[in-house]
C-alpha cells in the first residue's frame, strides 16, 4: 500500500485539566478533514504555562498562544505536531462569541493548513489559507470565523 492510501495517523495528547476540550475522536475528526494527504501527527492540548515555554522557546514570543504548528516533513507523509493551549483557545471563544468546540475545530485545522505549507503571511496566502479554512469549517456546521459575531449567526 502506498502512503496515499493509508489513514492518517494522529495521535492526542491531552496535558491538561481545562474541562472544555473536545474528545479526542472529535479532534482527529477535524484533523482528517484538513488533511489532503497520509500524515503522522500529534494533537498536544497544553496548559499556559507550556503554551508560553513552547512559544518563547521556539517563537521567541514570551506569551501563550492559541495554536503553533512544528513541521518535521514538508510533503507527504506530513509529519509534525500541532500544540493547542486550552486556556487561549477558550478566552478567544469567549471574545468572538464563538462556541468552544467551533474555535478548537479552527485551530486544529489552521495548524493542520501549516502543516501541509499553507501560510498567511501576505494577503494571497491568507485569503487562501482562509478559504480553506472556511470550507472545512462548514462541512462540520461551523460559521465562517472570520466575519463580525453580529453576522456569523451564533
Amino acid at each position: 500500500m502506498t502512503d496515499r492510501h493509508r489513514a492518517p495517523r494522529i495521535d492526542v495528547q491531552c496535558v491538561t485539566s481545562a474541562r472544555n476540550v473536545p474528545p479526542p475522536t472529535r479532534i482527529r475528526q477535524w484533523a482528517r478533514a484538513a488533511l489532503s494527504s497520509d500524515a503522522r501527527v500529534t494533537i498536544r492540548i497544553v496548559g499556559s504555562a507550556e503554551g508560553r515555554l513552547l512559544n518563547r522557546s521556539y517563537r521567541k514570543r514570551d506569551y501563550a498562544t492559541n495554536v503553533l504548528t512544528f513541521v518535521f516533513r514538508e510533503r507527504p507523509p506530513y509529519e509534525g505536531d500541532i500544540a493547542l493551549c486550552a486556556p487561549v483557545i477558550t478566552r478567544e471563544a469567549r471574545a468572538q462569541r464563538k462556541t468552544v468546540a467551533a474555535h478548537y475545530a479552527h485551530m486544529v485545522m489552521h495548524g493542520l493548513l501549516h502543516l501541509q505549507g499553507y501560510d498567511h503571511e501576505n494577503d494571497i496566502d491568507a485569503a487562501r489559507m482562509e478559504r480553506r479554512e472556511k470550507t472545512l469549517l462548514a462541512r462540520f456546521g461551523y460559521p465562517d470565523p472570520y466575519r463580525p459575531p453580529s453576522l456569523r449567526g451564533t
